[in-house]
């Protein structure tokens, strides 16, 4: 693993940490790995190859994994259970609701936030607002808001203080997916009753390996349905039988872990704990604005990493792949994001691609 020598590293810092990411400009779509990630994979595979594949070992990583991500969040570990897709996470969220239950989400959120409540029977009915409006969408009808917090296909960042407030008004419950915010926009889980977070685009992990929050009072009402034996309160002994102790705490929602991702996910982790979230949110939501500005872009409501733009044939994309650029494209429109492996130079290049 790379060694982390100070709690808030600088973004020169951190950039260190990382052996490439010229041109590249898609964290939004998967991150890149760290050197430590690498390291680590490159690792365990050789170990595992040799025999020494070490199960207390990963359940060391995962726990230490827990840990660093609930640091980047602001809760104790305790309220961190472990997941392998932001779905998974939705649907537990969608069993905890009543029968007939209303829950608010924005027009065009990720699908895997959606689907989980289209399909979870029980009469559940979906409401849609626009990502702007969310807040005002809320009444004394609706039981829960579910929203991305940075949209996929826009990069529009919701305005969450107002629609927690305003579900708190009416009694509603708050369900987050903060995929597209945590590694570059601070994030405080705790304001909201369950946050679901998948770590392998902003946070630099291998795909696989998702992180969900949940406040003590939430995590009452949510039926443990895919417990396994890693959700037991003693793991190691829970791996038989029906007679089984779950976890007191969030613990007891995790899933079994896919213990090779978890030993790239830990040196990743480690390093965005260890960023100072300010810096590295004020550095990447600045390359965003001067890209924004050389494109003759308006400024969104709230800044955002993540830029895009109409683009429904796919042209601008495919002028920046030819000048060597990552981008990404969705729903009609290309789609750049800028990182801490980034800096100015990328947002000349990108330009500079457009421009020709």
């Amino acid at each position: 693993m790379t060694a982390i020598l100070s709690p808030s590293l600088t973004v020169a810092d951190a950039r260190t940490h990382f052996a490439g990411g010229r041109g590249y400009l898609a964290a939004c779509t998967v991150g890149l790995p760290t050197r430590g990630t690498r390291d680590a994979v490159l690792a365990d595979l050789d170990a595992s190859a040799a025999g020494r594949a070490d199960p207390a070992s990963y359940s060391a990583s995962v726990e230490r994994s827990r840990e660093h991500f609930a640091r980047l969040v602001g809760v104790d570990p305790d309220r961190v259970a472990i997941a392998s897709q932001v779905s998974v996470v939705a649907g537990l969220v969608a069993a905890a609701l009543p029968h007939g239950a209303e829950v608010v989400v924005p027009e065009g959120d990720f699908s895997s936030m959606l689907l989980p409540f289209v399909h979870a029977g029980r009469g559940i009915r979906l409401r849609t607002a626009p990502s702007a409006r969310l807040a005002d969408a809320i009444t004394a009808t609706t039981a829960m808001v579910a929203f991305s917090l940075v949209q996929s296909a826009t990069g529009e960042v919701a305005d969450a203080a107002s629609i927690v407030a305003a579900a708190r008004s009416h009694g509603a419950r708050t369900f987050c997916d903060a995929t597209q915010a945590v590694g570059w926009l601070p994030v405080e889980a705790s304001d909201f009753d369950a946050l679901a977070c998948h770590a392998y685009k902003w946070l630099c992990a291998p795909r696989g390996v998702a992180f969900f929050t949940v406040s003590e009072r939430f995590a009452r009402d949510i039926p443990p349905r895919l417990a396994g034996w890693y959700a037991g309160a003693d793991p190691w002994a829970s791996c038989y039988g029906v007679d089984v102790r779950l976890a007191e705490d969030a613990r007891r929602f995790d899933v079994s872990p896919a213990w090779q991702a978890f030993v790239g996910a830990e040196p990743a982790l480690e390093l965005f704990a260890s960023i100072d979230p300010h810096g590295l949110s004020s550095h990447t939501t600045g390359l965003a604005a001067s890209f924004r500005a050389g494109m003759g872009l308006p400024a969104p409501d709230r800044p955002s990493a993540i830029v895009t733009w109409s683009d429904p044939a796919g042209t601008d994309l495919a002028r920046l792949t030819l000048a060597g650029v990552t981008a990404s494209g969705r729903a009609g429109r290309a789609r750049v994001a800028f990182h801490v492996f980034n800096d100015e130079r990328d947002v000349a290049l990108a330009l500079a691609a457009l421009r020709d």
